[in-house]
């Protein structure tokens, strides 16, 4: 079965003050998506925003073709030559979160308009358990429910989300990294809800290498764009 479109993806989550909602708005269609898309390597581009759960209001996912894209010069050039309207709209983001990630394993039949995103923290030296759980049982069994049409996991590489770029000091605020990052895709909130509740319940997960809850969300799909030959700067 078919799933990301690459080998690794950026996972950002985020607030936005309530005053800079609008250029936000704006400057994420018009210029971020197409200007992350023109990028060689990127495939596809996502935004939504939260409908339940816990976390950020918005998340944002974009696949590519191979980690390596993501501390690349072409990616990385990008982030430190930010233009004036990034400048400008960045700086009403509020709590970001961003991790680099590898894909350890991701299914799917499809792009669902419902995703939930699960940020979970490996137990010390129960990191092999957890995988193998996620990938053998967790995902075969959210795969099975009626409306669940993608799931994948990522592992994030802490030392690339690190990098400091003009970009993220624009922010003028620290920006978090978050741990391993399970995003599951469906066809409604109840839906997708309904499914990681049943497959992933802390208890299970706990008992299967999980240190602690996970940090769960349930976002709907606002605008996606697939690749671009565009080119802000």
């Amino acid at each position: 079965m078919s799933g990301l479109a690459g080998e690794a993806f950026v996972a950002i989550w985020h607030d936005i003050a309530p005053e800079g909602v609008d250029e936000f708005l704006d400057w994420h269609h018009r210029e971020h998506m197409p200007e992350r898309l023109g990028i060689p390597g990127f495939r596809r581009g996502r935004r939504y925003v939260r409908v339940g759960g816990e976390g950020q209001e918005y998340f944002n996912l974009y696949e590519v073709d191979a980690f390596e894209v993501l501390v690349g010069q072409d990616y990385l050039g990008r982030l430190n030559a930010p233009t004036e309207w990034t400048k400008r709209a960045v700086r009403h983001f509020r709590d970001v979160t961003r991790g680099l990630c590898r894909v350890a394993g991701s299914q799917g039949i499809g792009q669902g308009g419902i995703a939930a995103t699960l940020r979970i923290v490996a137990a010390t030296d129960r990191g092999d358990q957890l995988r193998r759980h996620l990938l053998r049982e967790a995902i075969p069994s959210l795969l099975d429910r009626t409306g669940i049409v993608g799931a994948h996991l990522g592992f994030t590489d802490e030392a690339g989300s690190r990098l400091e770029t003009a970009e993220k000091k624009a922010r003028g605020s620290l920006t978090g990294i978050p741990p391993w990052v399970l995003v599951v895709e469906g066809i409604s909130a109840e839906r997708v809800a309904a499914a990681v509740s049943t497959a992933l319940p802390e208890h299970v997960l706990a008992a299967n290498g999980a240190a602690g809850p996970a940090t769960t969300g349930i976002y709907r799909l606002e605008a996606a764009r697939l690749k671009t030959g565009w080119s802000a700067g």
